[in-house]
């Protein structure tokens, strides 16, 4: 029986093709996340484990004065240079290095910033006994000694095109200034290494930007030999400030391994995911593609158990079909897998986001995982058909009619889909009203109604193709005709076939409503909220120097300016944060809905609420609070004003100079600008030269402003489109297998059509409209479900996003319709074709 079913594969290598390409995509994407999750991984933590090789202990403190909390606003900023000298007098050290770390960014030659903000850093030049810097290897010049001199790291260097000798403007927190480039590095930093820049000053120069003269921000020891490094730990540890921690280096590699693994981890989670996605579609392609064999070899299997095959050996020749063609398909696809890891990785590279070097790590897990699954679910899949064809009785299947479904099974079948249709729809309102406490449950009762819906697709094929039956005769004549008739003939197969098209159309249709609708509700929010013409932050979400708030006030064509300073106040051992605001401008800036009281309190020294803030702390217009700030200081503020809650606010107003007097730091992400006349190029270029043309902050306009706000919801939609792209693709090869099959069983019939006067250009009619047909039948169940789905998980968020209200893109909708049926079209060329040149003759001939 193996050899039977060894010689039936090779038979029938064509049709068995489809079924090839469906497993093998699938494991492709499984084999290919491993494989590239693994290699990165494996490089990560070697590059890793590099870093940390000579460190013995390593110390990092935290900068608690910005916290709001009036004890932490009186902490050192770092660790302090006495300490650093108990540190280095200590049994078993043989040397202490400090660093010191913050925001530093280079421009390019057309003075754009070279890196994305968030991994352009600055640190310090420690050079030990012996001149060098150990983290750092000098490729040209020498380390800076002066407070007028930087080192570069060599991309960086390459990418501005700056040499040895040259003035180099580097931007931070406060203005430009301009260094002179005393050398280029290479280090095995992992954020440089993953695309970031690196900027180097004398420590002296670096303490002043980023903490206080004296301190430093981090530490790395290193022992003398023989010394345990726990040994050491236990005697750093007692005198380290409270802000500070210490850890062994090999503790320091470890978390950073576990880190690297853990970010990695939503990677390999998405990925998977989508990969489960596409076998979950090519299952029905499977089952399908083993149905049809099925059926076109009724009289042989019969043939095998009138020779004495048990019901048992034809449903395990089925399967050992199922298993060789699995074997196949998984093979090819662990090798694309390998493909895909390499072309990812260097996708990756030319993206920017650099990746460490490391060799392509195939582990026992991937090469498992690949076979394991492309086997099993083509098995899974083929083990329906395999029953079907043990049941067949032997003398009845000597007959040249195939085995029909009975009523009883059909109505077994509905009974079961309609039910779990039903209980499917009932969780997901049920979780559609739970909140967002409700989305497990919407989750669930998708899978429900998405498994009923593809069970009841045979019986809801009929009556829905029957609505089109009129238009395609009336427009397409006879081939039209024959093409819905067609289209229903055979219920099971049609809707395994849509069912391919309903799954992946579902998800594209939830995902793009969902993104749409919440898109359109931060869109709306952000251009009902902002009058400003201009808002200005750092690069990578840093903080702005007051020196840029006063250079955006004397800029020619202001009419108004108000910084969102981050401020808090303390009421009843209750933290409560604040934006410190320009009184007069910020209305000027921002749309604030006043409820009670007037903004104009807070030039005054008072204070604005918002409403629900307000009510939920008992507190009312005309109220005196006693505070205490965040220095620790204590007085009194009035509440002036009630506003309504305002996403781009916090909830309590104060003025800048009111903050200001109680802020050791003042911490400004964001200045809002309101120019005379609007925004317009010349306005823009005024805002830059008077901020000196820095390169780390960033001008946006109002576009610009919707634009950061939903493009990100944009981008992870086209991310999904392009990873659901795999399961559309197994979609079309489904049709295409359907199409193929069914000119192969209609062969006769096809022939006599041809006989009796139907041309070739109608037979390919005929041949395309039902893909169409079947093509758009799935499509409109995926998009119904797919918009249902919408809504239920919306109705879990809305809440969270003000002005959220349901949007249907009409547009997208009736272009995934379209491109449903273009798939129908491109899908049925092959089989159309093979249709129109079957010889008449010999078709009516065929059994």
């Amino acid at each position: 029986m193996f050899r039977t079913a060894l010689r039936t594969v090779l038979a029938h290598k064509a049709r068995l093709l489809m079924t090839v390409l469906a497993v093998m995509l699938g494991v492709a994407f499984v084999s290919g996340t491993l494989v590239f999750t693994d290699t990165l991984g494996n490089a990560f933590q070697n590059q890793s484990a590099k870093s940390y090789k000579d460190v013995a202990v390593g110390v990092t403190a935290y900068d608690h004065r910005d916290t709001g909390n009036p004890e932490d606003a009186k902490s050192d900023p770092g660790v302090s240079q006495e300490t650093v000298g108990k540190i280095g007098a200590l049994d078993g050290v043989d040397s202490v290095t400090g660093r010191v770390n913050g925001f530093a960014g280079v421009p390019d030659p057309d003075g754009k910033l070279i890196g994305d903000g968030w991994a352009n850093n600055g640190s310090n030049f420690a050079p030990g006994k012996n001149g060098k810097d150990p983290a750092y290897t000098f490729v040209e010049g020498s380390g800076p000694t002066k407070d007028t001199e930087i080192a570069l790291d060599k991309a960086t260097a390459t990418e501005g095109k700056y040499t040895v000798g040259e003035p180099v403007r580097v931007a931070s927190n406060g203005p430009v200034k301009e260094f002179t480039l005393t050398g280029v590095f290479t280090t095995d930093d992992g954020e440089v290494n993953a695309g970031g820049s690196l900027v180097l000053f004398d420590t002296a120069v670096a303490q002043k930007l980023y903490l206080e003269p004296g301190f430093y921000s981090d530490l790395t020891i290193t022992a003398k030999a023989g010394a345990a490094e726990s040994a050491i730990l236990d005697q750093v540890e007692p005198l380290l400030p409270e802000n500070a921690t210490a850890k062994t280096g090999e503790r320091l590699a470890s978390d950073q391994a576990d880190q690297i693994e853990s970010n990695l981890s939503g990677i390999n989670q998405m990925l998977l995911a989508f990969a489960a996605i596409a076998l979950f579609v090519g299952v029905f392609l499977i089952s399908n593609t083993f149905t049809m064999l099925v059926a076109q070899r009724t009289k042989e299997l019969a043939l095998l158990r009138a020779v004495g095959a048990t019901r048992r050996q034809v449903k395990r020749s089925v399967l050992a079909e199922a298993a060789v063609v699995g074997a196949i398909a998984s093979t090819i696809g662990f090798v694309l897998g390998i493909g895909l890891a390499v072309a990812l990785r260097s996708a990756m590279n030319m993206a920017g986001a650099k990746m460490p070097a490391g060799p392509l790590v195939i582990s026992p897990t991937a090469v498992g995982a690949a076979f394991g699954v492309g086997i099993l679910i083509t098995l899974l899949a083929a083990w329906l058909p395999a029953r079907r064809a043990a049941k067949i009785p032997p003398v009845a299947a000597m007959s040249s009619v195939h085995g029909v479904a009975t009523t009883k099974s059909l109505v077994v079948r509905n009974s079961i889909g309609g039910a779990l249709a039903l209980l499917g729809a009932a969780v997901i309102v049920a979780g559609a009203g739970a909140g967002s406490d409700g989305r497990l449950l919407i989750g669930a009762g998708a899978f429900l109604t998405m498994v009923g819906v593809i069970v009841l697709i045979p019986l809801l094929s009929r009556p829905v193709i029957a609505l089109v039956r009129p238009l395609l005769l009336g427009v397409f004549g006879v081939s039209g005709k024959l093409a819905g008739l067609n289209a229903v003939r055979n219920p099971r197969r049609t809707g395994a076939t849509a069912s391919a098209l309903a799954i992946g159309l579902t998800l594209v249709t939830g995902l793009t409503v969902l993104g749409v609708t919440v898109s359109q509700a931060v869109d709306k929010m952000t251009t009902d909220n902002i009058k400003a013409d201009y808002m200005v932050t750092m690069a990578g979400g840093g903080r702005m120097d007051e020196s840029t708030l006063t250079a955006l006030e004397k800029a020619p064509g202001v009419s108004a300016v108000s910084p969102q300073m981050v401020a808090s106040v303390e009421v009843k051992d209750r933290f409560h944060s604040a934006s410190a605001v320009t009184p007069g401008d910020i209305e000027k800036v921002i749309n604030i809905a006043s409820v009670s009281g007037s903004l104009d309190t807070l030039a005054q020294g008072g204070i604005a609420v918002a409403e629900d803030t307000a009510k939920s702390n008992g507190w009312k217009v005309g109220d005196t609070l006693s505070v205490t700030y965040s220095d620790g200081k204590t007085g009194k503020l009035k509440v002036g004003a009630t506003f309504a809650k305002n996403e781009f606010l916090s909830p309590v107003l104060m003025s800048t100079e009111l903050a200001a007097a109680h802020e050791s730091r003042m911490y400004i992400p964001e200045v809002w600008v309101k120019m005379e006349g609007g925004a317009s190029d010349a306005h823009e270029q005024a805002l830059v030269d008077s901020l000196g043309k820095n390169p780390a902050i960033t001008i946006m306009d109002q576009q610009d402003i919707r634009n950061q706000f939903g493009g990100l919801i944009n981008t992870a939609l086209n991310i999904m489109y392009g990873l659901l792209a795999m399961a559309l693709v197994i979609a079309i090869l489904g049709v295409v297998n359907t199409l193929a099959m069914s000119v192969f069983e209609r062969q006769q019939e096809i022939g006599m059509l041809r006989a009796i006067g139907l041309d070739r250009t109608k037979v390919k009619r005929m041949i395309r409209l039902e893909a169409v047909v079947i093509s758009l039948f799935g499509a409109l169940i995926g998009v119904g479900l797919g918009s249902f789905v919408a809504w239920a998980i919306g109705e879990t968020v809305k809440d969270q996003i003000p002005g959220y209200a349901l949007v249907i893109p009409w547009d997208r909708v009736g272009l995934f319709l379209v491109l449903a049926g273009v798939v129908g079209v491109l899908a049925a060329l092959w089989p159309a074709r093979s249709a129109a040149k079957l010889n008449m003759l010999t078709a009516i001939k065929t059994e």
